[in-house]
This record gives C-alpha cells, sequence and structure tokens, in this order.
C-alpha cells in the first residue's frame, strides 16, 4: 500500500458517504488527479477497494478497509469502491504538495 509523501497536506475532505448519498462515480472506475492521493477512511462498516493498473485493465488489488482503517490510492490510479455492509460509512481526504496550485487554488477558496 503507499504513503503519502512527508510533504504533503490535506487541502480538501468529502463528507462522509453512506449507500444513501454517495456520489455514483465513486462505485465505478475512476482516477485521481495529477499530484494527488486519496486517503479513504471508512468510519463504520466495510468497504472493498478495488485497484486497476490501466483503465480498463484488470483488477491488480482488492483491499477490504474495516471499521477505523484506511488505504491510499496514489495519484492517476484507477479504482473504484464497493459496499460491504449496509451501514458502512466513509469519506475521503484529498492530499497534494505543500506548495502546488491545487492546495493554493483550495486554500484560497476556503478563505473567499
Amino acid at each position: 500500500m503507499p504513503s503519502i509523501p512527508d510533504d504533503f497536506i490535506n487541502y480538501k475532505s468529502t463528507p462522509c458517504f453512506t449507500k444513501t448519498n454517495i456520489p455514483k462515480m465513486f462505485l465505478h472506475l475512476h482516477n485521481t488527479k495529477a499530484g494527488v492521493y486519496g486517503k479513504i477512511c471508512v468510519t463504520k462498516g466495510q468497504l472493498k477497494f478495488f485497484g486497476f493498473a490501466e483503465r480498463r485493465g484488470e483488477v491488480e488489488q482488492e483491499i477490504i478497509i474495516e471499521d477505523g482503517q484506511t488505504a491510499i490510492s496514489p495519484p492517476e490510479y484507477w479504482h473504484k469502491v464497493e459496499f460491504l455492509t449496509e451501514d458502512t460509512e466513509f469519506h475521503v481526504d484529498f492530499y497534494a504538495q505543500k506548495k502546488s496550485d491545487i492546495v493554493k487554488q483550495n486554500l484560497s477558496e476556503r478563505n473567499d
């Protein structure tokens, strides 16, 4: 499992997602932006993370993320998630290099 580099900071987080409010894109193949790590944080239940070597490729990893655990999706990595329990809740924290444009843009939006 990849780790987030030390000079990266959390610049944005999603709301808590459940089966009733999850954006459909999370359940289908998608990827993180260039230079951005996604940290999937399960706060209740279980979630399965599927990682793909390429957009239309085969599954290269499956990780079950338990309540209180996290998993990291590296930049531009194709993935999707699947709820394993009815009560699953999770959110995603996004990290980028501290001096990157994406961090500067998102921090300035918070202050506007």
